[in-house]
C-alpha cells in the first residue's frame, strides 16, 4: 500500500510554530524535528501510512520542540529561533500543498499586539492622569457641613 501526507494544519505564534497532523487512531507514530525540517510518519488503524516531510519556513530550536499525540491528532510545537518574528508559512518554499491548511480555528494575528497592549496602558495612565489631578480630597470638615 502506497503512503500519503496526512492532512495537516498549522498556526503560528510568537514563540512557537504548531502543526497538527490529522490521522486518528495513529500508531507507530515517528517525528523527527530538526532545526530547519520535521518528518512525519505514521500508520492509521486501518494500516494507511502517512508520510510528510516539510522543509521549514525559518529556522527552529529542535532540542526544544515537542509533539503530542491523541486519539485524532499529532500535535507538534516547534520553538522559533526567531521569537516574535511572523512566518507567513510554514514551509521554506512558497508553495502551498493541497494537504497543508492554515487552521483558522486557533490562527490569531499577534503581531500587532503589543501596539494594543501600549495603546491600553497609555489610556489607563491617561486616566489616572486625570483622576489624580482633582486636587486634595476634602477636608473631614467639609464633609460633616454637608451632612
Amino acid at each position: 500500500m502506497a503512503r500519503q501526507p496526512a492532512k495537516t494544519l498549522w498556526y503560528d505564534r510568537p514563540r512557537y510554530v504548531y502543526l497538527e497532523f490529522c490521522v486518528e487512531d495513529s500508531r507507530d507514530v515517528k517525528v523527527v524535528i530538526e532545526n530547519e525540517r520535521l518528518v512525519f510518519s505514521c500508520k492509521n488503524a486501518d494500516g494507511v501510512e502517512f508520510y510528510n516531510e516539510i522543509n521549514l519556513y525559518a529556522r527552529v530550536n529542535s532540542k526544544d520542540s515537542r509533539e503530542k499525540r491523541s486519539d485524532r491528532s499529532i500535535t507538534c510545537f516547534m520553538r522559533k529561533w526567531k521569537e516574535k518574528v511572523a512566518w507567513p508559512r510554514i514551509t521554506k518554499e512558497n508553495i502551498k500543498p493541497a494537504w497543508l491548511s492554515v487552521d483558522f480555528d486557533n490562527w490569531r494575528d499577534w503581531e500587532g499586539d503589543e501596539e494594543v497592549e501600549r495603546a491600553m496602558l497609555e489610556e489607563y495612565a491617561e486616566l489616572l492622569e486625570k483622576v489624580t489631578d482633582k486636587g486634595p480630597p476634602p477636608a473631614m470638615d467639609d464633609l460633616d457641613d454637608e451632612l
